[in-house]
């Protein structure tokens, strides 16, 4: 064995090498004596007082290494690592290395000093004796037979060198193979003793690994000779199929012991033989697999694997779960779990089904989709455990509308569907379904709570002979989505026009997509003016987009389908550079105001798309302002608050646009980083005949100023209206139709430069209602 092979053993076969030079220590004490008894003869013959050092040397040495063994016995090597395990080699080497020298010393002097033949023979003779046994004792250790072995006979080796004879050279020469050959023969013996070690203990580990994984498994295990008697079995067999102790199967029969087992089951007769019947076909080949219901409650799945000497290996497992899971998915898979209410696949087979079992006659047959009006403030509010129980309690109230009638399904969310086959041939069906929609309008109680609910929607009509399911889903939508938008809670009935204003809506979303990409919007600009219209301060950028076929598309219009699309980010960026861009034209005080929409104000990404279109056109942060909407901070005020308080420190100046149309609008002056508040035009209309609507346009004013805020009022479109803003003092910049429309950025340098001619309000009686 290798120096790399051996430093590789594991510790624990390190160590037993090492415990076995502590060995066997009646040797040392026959050695010990063979040594004294030795040295002593010696010492009479020849009065020679080294041998009588020699001698003591031996006992003082053999009681050392007694004291040292006895210190080895005592040490606990249950955490011992290879170094001290190798300290404790190099203990025994030392004091075995003692013993040889002092051999050896002996016999060397013996030759070359004393030369006395019988002191040569008696020291030679018991020197060589004890290298005889070292291969035995010491063979656990490759250093200690060769620094043993070479301790013992240098001496020899240099005495013989010191006499200057020719053959006694050639004697000492000799010496080293026997050193060489000893330490040969103990390496044969130890690799061959490791080896078996090694061997024995790596199977001992596959045996128990084996064991362990066998009566670990999941699955059951019976192994067969070719007379069908059982091998092997594992635990798992046993406890699957009754059979008690494995031990006692051993040469048993499969089919005795299969009968023990069904018996503890308490199975009947033709149950046994069911089972014996399923197991023989599996056993002979006829079967590679088979399922085997041993009771209502255990059902085992069993495969075999045929040896060529006629073994066979049964394994089997239970599959209660997978088979109950089955049945449980099938059922998942056609309903609902929450209502109960057929699944969107199961529907569409019912829904097929019924057609078929009509037959050739033509009849009418109606679908219809439903959607539960406002449900989401349901889960909103009272959380999606009540949200569910009104789902179930709905269920439940269609289940009762529809009967045997026609077929009800759950689609997704709070969206319900019916198929209507018209199993009687009502003429009439129309109002059924109708009938159906307002059975289940009124208030149902869902976790403790009344909910006062209506339901959208959207019904088609085809004979059963163009009953395509999946188009008439198409179409039933288009109609709940035409009743969404004339009146929640409403039914509406397909009509071809419908799917016709579908496709062009898709066709000018696609439009949108392709003028977006080549950069065919526009912009236009309507200015603020002072309340005198004598100086312009900014101008809103408001987006165009003109048609190539329809013309101009309103703003309202095509800003909704980007937003459905999600470019209106892209449509952001355009009007941020193009803005910034034509603001550098203007007079250095004349600002550009940009709109930001919900989808913008999502991510932190547009700081930096505001930031590179500063950067890009070299203008300055306080000519930049940027609107937005009160629905922008419904979402997710937080942070909205952040990106509006990131965008205001860099100098941008941040308007609330429309303000008073949204949701708690004074709170949110409170914490959001704004500077400008723009009322809405829905304040200024008929402020003079309306008294309450004109306190609210002061009132707001007052406020925005009483918080340090600037105040832009939109809309204004009369003289008359300017007058009663400007006698209170109501606005620090108009915007409206009365000063200037929209116009491109080349217009606006003249009012710039100019101003508007100062509107004159026709004199009127009338007073502030």
């Amino acid at each position: 064995m290798t120096r790399n092979e051996r430093g590789a053993l594991p510790t624990d076969v390190y160590l037993s090498s090492v415990s076995s030079l502590y060995e066997h220590r009646r040797t040392l004490l026959i050695g010990m004596l063979s040594h004294v008894v030795t040295f002593a003869l010696v010492y009479l013959k020849t009065s020679d007082p080294l041998y009588l050092v020699c001698t003591a040397a031996i006992v003082v040495l053999w009681v050392l290494r007694n004291l040292d063994m006895a210190r080895f016995d005592r040490q606990d090597f249950s955490n011992a690592d290879r170094a001290t395990v190798r300290k404790w080699e190099n203990r025994y080497i030392l004091g075995g290395v003692g013993v040889t020298l002092t051999c050896g010393i002996a016999c060397g002097y013996a030759i070359a000093v004393s030369q006395d033949s019988f002191s040569e023979l008696a020291c030679i003779s018991v020197t060589l004796a004890s290298m005889i046994s070292l291969v035995g004792r010491n063979y656990g250790s490759e250093r200690a037979v060769l620094l043993l072995s070479s301790s013992a006979c240098l001496p020899i080796v240099i005495g013989l060198i010191t006499l200057q004879d020719p053959f006694m050279l050639i004697l000492a020469v000799l010496i080293l193979p026997f050193i060489f050959s000893t330490w040969m023969m103990a390496n044969n013996v130890r690799a061959f003793l490791y080896e078996n070690v090694l061997a024995a203990r790596e199977i001992a580990t596959i045996a128990g690994q084996f064991d362990a994984a066998l009566n670990n498994m999941t699955h059951g295990l019976l192994m067969l000779d070719r007379d069908n008697r059982i091998v092997v079995a594992n635990e798992r067999a046993c406890a699957l199929l009754m059979l008690g102790d494995k031990a006692d199967l051993r040469d048993r029969l499969l089919d005795d012991v299969v009968r023990r087992g069904v018996r503890r089951m308490s199975l009947s007769v033709e149950e046994t033989r069911a089972i014996s019947r399923q197991l023989d076909l599996l056993i002979k080949g006829k079967k590679t697999q088979v399922l085997v219901p041993v009771t209502n409650d255990l059902f085992l799945e069993f495969s075999a694997g045929r040896h060529e000497n006629g073994e066979v290996v049964l394994i089997f497992e239970d599959v209660t779960a997978r088979v109950q899971a089955d049945r449980q998915i099938l059922q998942m898979v056609r309903f609902d779990t929450l209502t109960g209410l057929p699944s969107r696949d199961y529907f569409a087979e019912l829904a097929h089904s019924a057609v078929a079992l009509e037959g050739k006659g033509d009849v009418d047959v109606g679908l219809m989709v439903l959607d539960v009006a406002e449900f989401k403030h349901v889960n909103d509010m009272r959380g999606h455990i009540v949200g569910d129980r009104l789902l179930q309690a709905i269920a439940g109230q269609l289940k009762t509308l529809v009967g045997n009638t026609a077929i009800a399904a759950r689609l997704m969310g709070d969206e319900f569907v019916v198929f209507f086959p018209n199993r009687m041939h009502s003429p009439d069906l129309e109002d059924e379904m109708r009938a159906v929609h307002a059975g289940l309008r009124g208030a149902y109680l869902a976790g403790g709570f009344t909910f006062n609910m209506t339901m959208s929607a959207g019904v088609v009509l085809v004979p059963s002979s163009a009953f395509r399911l999946e188009e008439l889903q198409i179409k039933a939508d288009l109609a709940l989505s035409e009743a969404k938008a004339r009146n929640k809670g409403g039914c509406t009935v397909f009509e071809d026009e419908m799917d016709a204003r579908y496709l062009d809506r898709q066709k000018l979303k696609s439009d949108l997509r392709d003028a977006i990409n080549a950069s065919a919007l526009t912009l236009s600009y309507q200015p603020m003016f002072t309340p005198n219209g004598a100086r312009l301060e900014c101008c809103e950028a408001l987006a165009r987009w003109t048609h190539p076929e329809r013309g101009p598309v309103p703003p309202n219009v095509f800003i909704q389908l980007a937003e459905e699309l999600g470019l209106v980010t892209e449509i952001t960026r355009f009007a941020l550079e193009q803005a910034c861009r034509d603001c550098m034209s203007w007079p250095s005080h004349v600002s550009v105001s940009v709109n930001l929409s919900v989808l913008d104000l999502r991510s932190n990404d547009i700081v930096t798309v505001v930031a590179d279109a500063l950067q890009a056109t070299g203008l300055d942060a306080s000519r930049l302002h940027l609107e937005v909407t009160e629905s922008c901070l419904m979402d997710e005020p937080a942070k909205v608050q952040a990106i509006l308080g990131e965008l205001r420190d860099s100098g941008i100046t941040i308007a609330i646009d429309d303000f008073g149309t949204g949701y708690s609008s004074l709170s949110y002056l409170d914490v959001l980083p704004v500077n400008i508040i723009k009322i809405d035009r829905s304040f200024v209309r008929n402020i003079r005949e309306d008294s309450r609507r004109f306190k609210l346009l002061r009132g707001t004013a007052n406020l925005g100023r009483a918080l340090g805020l600037k105040i832009v009022v939109e809309g204004v479109e009369t003289a008359d209206q300017l007058q009663l803003i400007n006698d209170y003092q109501c606005a620090d910049l108009i915007q409206g139709f009365l000063f200037a429309a929209p116009m491109p950025a080349s217009a606006i340098g003249a009012f710039c430069t100019n101003g508007v001619q100062k509107p004159v309000a026709t004199p009127t009686s009338k007073r502030i209602a």
